[in-house]
């Protein structure tokens, strides 16, 4: 896949943030275009603003084009596209939150019609992007409304793999959306994007319980009796390889997790607080769809925006990540058009070897 030079889309985020300093900042690495093509959907004033901004981007130059189908090998290519006049950095306001969607949006089109093999999203506020037309809590959402799957957020790093059975939701809120069918949804959903985009051939999960001390027992709640454990032995009926429900302060302090190809948690916090710990530069990506799309593990960073002193680090882990992830994919799609192929290959290369062995005295 390296020789084919993926092409990544990136979208600027809220231009107001940190988006284009750390897209700045990771491709200013010339190093990134030799392992994929970037096709940036953003602002050109925005790009321009920043580059001026920070001084180590001035060696970066971009390739105008109309969409993805016009890029180019080892250009910085950019869309023009959520385009904005009065740039703020460090303030939330309905026109970056406006030039944010349309950049989304640009690139959507874009990998809805084949010109993309991955989209890595710089963060938006989730407030000034509501709109009429644009009600989604977060990208994730956002993804799983417009392609097909059973969406899952994954936040992924090199130690640690965490899905998400409920999203951005109030607290109040979580024990109502969590029960045994949705549990068993989302184990298939993690096992399956285990195995084709991560390349493990059959991955070992951790279930965290949702209350404390795993309810000990019913005293603390009966979730894990009524709700989790029953998901747990369904999965586990359908060869899904599923332990728990774990108490999440044991599982991660106790360094439990280490034994698991993937862990599901049942809410936001209880996930990414000890991902965060543990894999401060990690990735998200939303899992479970028919298309490759990361993301940096932060949001905007307004109260550091402007000021060039944003990590792109987890940029850059996501590029790695979007490239990784459609090269698994590829490779997955490749197999599942014939499994035996490959076996019925190896198998007359076996034949033909032992037809051209030399005969001994006694055959």
């Amino acid at each position: 896949m390296s020789e084919q030079r993926l092409k990544i889309g990136i979208t600027q985020g809220d231009p107001n943030g940190i988006g284009w300093e750390i897209i700045l900042k990771t491709l200013s690495d010339s190093r990134m275009t030799e392992i994929m093509t970037p096709v940036i959907y953003g602002s050109p004033t925005a790009a321009a603003h920043y580059k001026k901004l920070i001084r180590e981007t001035d060696t970066v130059s971009f390739n105008p084009i109309v969409s993805a189908h016009e890029a180019r090998r080892g250009k910085i290519n950019l869309v023009a596209a959520g385009e904005i006049d009065a740039i703020e950095p460090g303030k939330a306001t309905p026109e970056a939150g406006r030039a944010a969607v349309e950049a989304l949006r640009a690139a959507t089109r874009d990998l809805k019609e084949g010109m993309l093999d991955a989209v890595v999203t710089a963060p938006f506020d989730k407030q000034t992007v509501q709109s009429d037309d644009f009600r989604f809590t977060g990208h994730t959402e956002y993804f799983a409304a417009e392609f097909e799957g059973d969406s899952m957020m994954i936040l992924c790093s090199e130690v640690l793999r965490v899905g998400l059975v409920t999203k951005h939701i109030p607290v109040s809120e979580i024990a109502s959306h969590i029960s045994r069918e949705e549990i068993l949804k989302d184990l298939r959903t993690l096992r399956m994007t285990l195995k084709q985009d991560f390349g493990i051939v059959e991955p070992r999960i951790a279930v965290m319980a949702l209350n404390p001390h795993a309810g000990d027992g019913g005293l603390l709640g009966k979730e894990e009796e009524e709700i989790i454990r029953p998901a747990i032995v369904d999965a586990f009926e359908e060869g899904i390889l599923a332990f728990g429900p774990f108490a999440a302060d044991g599982l991660f302090a106790g360094g439990g997790y280490t034994k698991y190809d993937g862990i599901l948690a049942m809410y936001h916090d209880q996930g990414l607080a000890p991902f965060k710990s543990l894999s401060p530069d990690g990735v998200n990506f939303t899992a479970g769809l028919s298309v490759i799309r990361t993301s940096p593990d932060h949001g905007t960073a307004f109260d550091i925006a402007g000021e060039g002193k944003a990590d792109p680090q987890s940029m850059r882990n996501a590029i790695y990540a979007a490239c990784d992830l459609s090269a698994h994919r590829h490779a997955w799609m490749e197999w599942k058009k014939n499994p035996l192929q490959h076996a019925e290959r190896e198998h007359s290369r076996r034949d033909m070897s032992a037809r051209d062995l030399p005969l001994t005295d006694k055959e």
